[in-house]
């Protein structure tokens, strides 16, 4: 794509803004009710069943009864039966009658339950109902449809459709508001009580009850999508989720939050959320009911049941139930749909569900976890095991609030943990830790005074990881901490504790649940301490693995693959010590560091991914012994997920761009997006080789030191992108989107902020920003947890237009995802006032769940509303996404 023709796009979705949504502009669409022509006949279907209850009894070749008295799952206060007292046809038309029981009955009123299950099910088409709904308070009519198999579990992890529904209709509420709804809803997700229902309330226009008269009820399902209509007028649309990827076509979250299904897989047996159109994608049967009282009613209007409502009788009473198929496609139900404008837009006809959002993928690296600093973390209270003090939160006076801890009599362990049953606070939920990838340069930390010494002064203090639910855990005296020292009371000491030395230890890293500080049990009666600043970390964030330096690493051995021989480690010049060397006899091979099992390695392969922008794969080698082939070349080959896939480069293709010398060492440094981009998958690498090409090596011997891959600028790396701080990015461009002006650097006279970029509107409707080259894109997925976009901005001249707002507008990916946001929708809350420097900061998550592609942004924008911001000057300095 050409740079001119992505501006061109973005500039006729600004041309286009009265139409649909675009550089700012937003559209509007009001539907004119009167507009609608309620009479029209159903179109574009064919109808394949129907029951016109024209015949003297009901058809119990569509019909069965359902007899029982459970509630309908809902404390309903009715028995369903068989009798025609409750259910019979009269006039042409289904009475479904509910009347008080006899006394002495099992429940207080008797009603009618009817199904067409295994005598007409149906998936997808056109469901349509006739009747005249009951009322009263208690009175509960429907007209809805249940899933004939449950495919995907019982209810309502397989669906329910309820096309009509309606509650206590012509009750006078207190504030004089007659009832007068219907509603169409869906249920599905989760087991109850997990469970959840989306749908949308419809009073007939001019004040229409729809208990004094006959109306038209209906729902059109087509798969990924279900329609709402009373007399014809659609009012609610459902759908399935559509998932937003990002740009590795990784789930990001949700372009529509439709409706979702939740089951176990066959095969695997895992638990999966599903965003397509299950469970409404098989069969469902119709069901007609009346229902007196129960959950909903009885606690809405006036509450209750009105059993004067009941004396003679409810009727609901239906003159047909029509299922029409769609000809165009009867697999999908898809090409007939009865639709309006609106149907589709959120703040019209669109139902928004309540799917979950698929969690942010991850960025390849563990996140540093404060468990306790200043105030408890709710996923990690505080915890006495087995003493029942409760561990408090005081003040001290050099380090605000720190945790206290005390021992009585009773034997006990203090600490911190992350386990279900210990979690107290609504908000907070079990979170074990995986500090797998940071195994070799993480640590936990903590603070510790002890106030009050033991009465038993030679108790040992101890420090204890469980993992797993105790299926793995590491007890160490503190003394073995990294500061080597034992507790003195009064003093605030710090220990410092390796993961590597606790996984040593036997603890598995990966599901870190309970970190426990204290002396020795059954020896601490007395004791009284304080903890403060809780940590697992690592002093960077970013990924990094060391091959080779000094020492081998473990996990990552010496690897000759065919020739048979032990590389081994030698001493080498006093900068390099002891280094790997690799000797190639007469059999042909290929040497380097393999984590695989089978040849030694933990079976732990590296992931790249969080430093796939400017990570490198680094080492340095020095060739003793040319092989006896002296042309022969050198290459670095390195492969992912047992070879799966594997990218192979001669040493000469390195950054430095070099040939090995005999007797010299020299660096190589490869760029991961160069491998990546050579079809290496940088999420899984497992096997790095340097040797000379297959069958050419005999008689080479070399050595090999500070073998690496990392970021070289380490926690500068994650540290974000600076967009305009005296000038634009490189590859980035201050930009006039539309009114064709140039915006310009300035100087300011505030001396703190120096050269700012000045933008100016005229006559012409514009967006003004900041503009990525063509095919330069900035993935902040790293940031979401911490990040922000903050600027600073000063208004010289206000709009003409003293009723345009301020906005703040960023795209991503070629304006595949866009948000825009009022300036005083920031954290400050804040509107531009003229004269004045102010920061601006709006949180990457809020951008994140608000739609933002995260991963491919490409545009930055500030600006007043489109069209009314002629004459406007202001200026922006200090752009930028990073962590706060």
């Amino acid at each position: 794509m050409k740079i001119a023709a992505r501006k061109l796009t973005r500039l006729c979705t600004a041309i286009s803004v009265a139409i649909i949504a675009g550089c700012g502009g937003s559209a509007e669409t009001e539907t004119n009710y009167k507009s609608v022509d309620t009479t029209a006949p159903v179109s574009d279907w064919t109808l394949v069943w129907s029951d016109e209850f024209d015949s003297d009894a009901i058809d119990t070749s569509k019909w069965t009864h359902e007899v029982n008295c459970d509630g309908g799952g809902n404390n309903e206060k009715q028995c369903y039966t068989d009798s025609e007292q409750n259910a019979f046809i009269a006039d042409g038309m289904l009475n479904i009658v509910a009347t008080p029981a006899q006394a002495g009955a099992q429940l207080p009123y008797t009603s009618a339950r009817l199904n067409t299950k295994y005598k007409a099910d149906f998936k997808y088409g056109r469901f349509e109902m006739r009747a005249k709904l009951p009322s009263g308070q208690g009175s509960w009519p429907a007209f809805w449809m249940l899933p004939t198999d449950e495919v995907y579990g019982g209810w309502p992890k397989s669906g329910e459709i309820d096309i009509m529904e309606a509650v206590n209709l012509k009750v006078a509420n207190e504030d004089g508001s007659v009832e007068s709804n219907v509603h169409g809803t869906l249920h599905y997700g989760r087991d109850w009580p997990n469970n959840v229902h989306t749908g949308k309330a419809y009073a007939i226009p001019d004040g229409v009850n729809p208990a004094d008269d006959f109306h038209t009820y209906a729902v059109e399902w087509q798969e990924g999508e279900i329609r709402w209509y009373v007399d014809g007028y659609l009012y609610a649309t459902q759908r399935q989720s559509e998932v937003r990827y990002n740009s590795k076509q990784e789930a990001v979250g949700l372009k529509h939050r439709g409706w979702f299904a939740e089951y176990y897989e066959q095969g695997s047996g895992e638990l999966v959320t599903h965003w397509d159109s299950t469970p409404f994608d098989q069969q469902f049967h119709l069901i007609l009911n009346l229902a007196v009282g129960g959950d909903w009613p009885e606690n809405v209007n006036n509450k209750g049941i009105d059993s004067d409502a009941f004396v003679n009788g409810q009727s609901f009473v239906v003159d047909y139930v029509r299922v029409y198929e769609c000809g165009s496609n009867p697999e999908t139900g898809k090409g007939c749909e009865t639709v309006r404008p609106g149907y589709d837009d959120l703040e019209d006809a669109l139902v928004e569900g309540e799917a979950p959002i698929p969690s942010p993928p991850s960025s390849g690296t563990a996140k540093n976890l404060t468990i306790f600093d200043d105030n408890f973390n709710v996923n990690w209270p505080a915890w006495d095991c087995c003493g029942g003090s409760t561990p408090a939160l005081v003040a001290d006076e050099s380090r605000g609030n720190v945790v206290e801890f005390m021992v009585g009599e009773t034997p006990t362990v203090n600490g911190f943990t992350s386990r279900a049953e210990f979690i107290t606070d609504p908000s907070g939920k079990a979170s074990p830790f995986d500090a797998t990838s940071m195994l070799e340069a993480g640590y936990i930390r903590f603070d510790m005074q002890v106030t009050q010494m033991p009465s038993d002064p030679s108790a040992a203090w101890k420090f204890k990881v469980e993992s797993q639910g105790a299926s793995s855990a590491a007890e160490l005296d503190l003394f073995a901490s990294a500061e080597g020292q034992s507790p003195a009371a009064g003093s605030w000491q710090t220990y410092t504790f390796p993961l590597q030395q606790l996984a040593d230890a036997g603890l598995d890293v990966s599901a870190i649940d309970v970190v426990m500080i204290f002396p020795a049990w059954g020896a601490g009666n007395g004791a009284i301490y304080r903890v403060d600043k809780v940590e697992i970390a690592q002093d960077t964030n970013l990924p990094s693995l060391t091959l080779f330096e000094n020492a081998i690493n473990a996990q990552w051995p010496l690897w000759d693959c065919c020739g048979g021989s032990a590389p081994a480690e030698v001493s080498d010049d006093a900068t390099h010590g002891i280094v790997a060397e690799f000797t190639i006899g007469d059999t042909p091979t290929v040497m380097g560091f393999s984590s695989r099992t089978e040849v030694g390695g933990a079976g732990k392969p590296f992931d790249a991914t969080a430093i796939l922008a400017g990570g490198v794969v680094q080492f340095e080698m020095k060739v003793m012994s040319l092989p006896s082939t002296p042309d022969a070349p050198w290459l670095l080959k390195i492969e992912s997920d047992n070879a799966a896939s594997a990218v192979e480069l001669p040493l000469s293709e390195s950054q430095e761009g070099v040939a090995p010398q005999a007797g010299e060492w020299q660096t190589y440094t490869f760029s991961i997006e160069a491998l990546a981009q050579a079809g290496l998958d940088p999420s899984a690498i497992d096997v790095v080789m340097i040797f000379p090409a297959w069958g050419s090596g005999s008689g080479a011997v070399y050595r090999v030191d500070n073998a690496k891959i990392f970021h070289p600028d380490g926690d500068k790396a994650s540290g974000g992108l600076s967009l305009f701080k005296d000038q634009a990015a490189e590859q980035w461009s201050i930009w006039d989107c539309c009114g064709g002006s140039t915006p310009t650097i300035e100087v300011d006279e505030d001396a703190a902020h120096g050269q700012v970029a000045q933008f100016v509107i005229g006559a012409t409707p514009t967006v003004m920003g900041f503009l990525a080259d063509d095919d330069v894109y900035y993935d902040a997925s790293h940031l979401l947890e911490t990040g922000v976009v903050k600027f600073d901005m000063k208004v010289t001249s206000a709009p003409a237009n003293i009723d345009a707002q301020w906005l703040f507008k960023i795209e991503s990916n070629d304006a595949s995802a866009a948000v825009e946001l009022a300036l005083n929708q920031s954290a400050e809350g804040q509107a531009p006032e003229v004269g004045k420097w102010q920061t601006y900061t709006f949180p990457l998550q809020a951008l994140y769940d608000a739609g933002l592609d995260i991963s491919a942004i490409d545009v930055l924008m500030v600006f007043p509303s489109w069209g009314m911001g002629e004459g406007a000057v202001y200026r922006i300095d200090n752009v930028e996404i990073v962590s706060q």
